[in-house]
């Protein structure tokens, strides 16, 4: 807890037994709640987070990242949290950093805060690719001078998010994939939310999730279609659900929590 604010952790997860135990044991004490929802993994995650003490649910199929996300935000809300920071358990970036996120947000001064692996110079360091470094660098420029922000990256995956964003969102009309995360911090600023960035390490390593180049180009064009409709919807030209306050919040279950399919994994 932090200011009098619940903190909540959440991990969406897929295969990812092998750096789990390590995510969850560098997790602060600030933390309230752990949840991970695991979008039907192929190998123990669930068994290995009901274990270590996480709040575990699971999707009855593989939905993909943007709708394992949907169901974390829900959960965490659900839970009473006050400040959810996303951290992928993965262990590519360090959860030591969640508490500096969380009171960002519990300060009152910002309503998201991005973990940058831009800031510091920490992204080819970290092992980062150089082709999607460069291709950050340029989709953040073009989404900079498009939706009127000026931040150092649009694509880490460590955020942390206050009640209020996630309760207003319409985060049902955004993908199921990956482009999920650019579509959540492009209906931010539609919304007028406040965003704040803090600099954050970050380790590309075997056992740690990464897309190849084919899903990067998909991503990077969804990059595009999100940054042309964020235009066509403030100039009136189109009217796109998931920039509209009448578009569809957290509130379906795509999942069910049954800790006897877990003990059977």
């Amino acid at each position: 807890m932090i200011n009098g604010k619940r903190i909540a952790v959440v991990m969406p997860a897929y295969n990812a037994e092998r750096t789990l135990e390590k995510t969850v044991r560098e997790l602060p004490d600030t933390v309230d709640i752990k949840i991970l929802v695991d979008d039907s993994s192929n190998d123990n995650t669930a068994a290995l987070s009901e274990k270590l003490g996480v709040q575990t649910f699971i999707h009855d199929a593989n939905y993909g990242y943007g709708r394992n996300q949907q169901t974390c935000y829900r959960e965490a809300l659900a839970a009473g949290a006050d400040i959810v920071v996303m951290v992928h358990p993965d262990y590519q970036y360090t959860p030591l950093l969640v508490s500096a996120m969380a009171g960002m947000v519990a300060s009152g001064v910002y309503d998201v805060v991005l973990g940058s692996r831009i800031l510091g110079g920490g992204a080819l360091k970290g092992g980062m690719p150089m082709y999607k470094y460069i291709s950050n660098r340029l989709l953040t420029a073009f989404q900079n001078l498009f939706l009127g922000a000026k931040l150092s990256e649009y694509h880490t995956g460590f955020r942390a998010f206050s009640r209020e964003l996630l309760q207003t969102l319409p985060l049902l009309e955004n993908s199921d994939d990956f482009v999920f995360d650019n579509q959540m911090i492009a209906q931010s600023i539609m919304f007028g939310f406040r965003i704040g960035e803090i600099s954050c390490p970050t380790k590309y390593f075997k056992e740690a999730s990464s897309i190849g180049f084919k899903r990067s180009v998909k991503y990077g064009i969804g990059v595009l279609k999100t940054t042309a409709g964020f235009v066509a919807h403030k100039m009136g030209v189109a009217k796109l659900p998931l920039y509209n306050a009448s578009g569809r919040t957290v509130v379906l279950q795509y999942y069910s929590e049954i800790p006897q399919r877990i003990a059977k994994h």
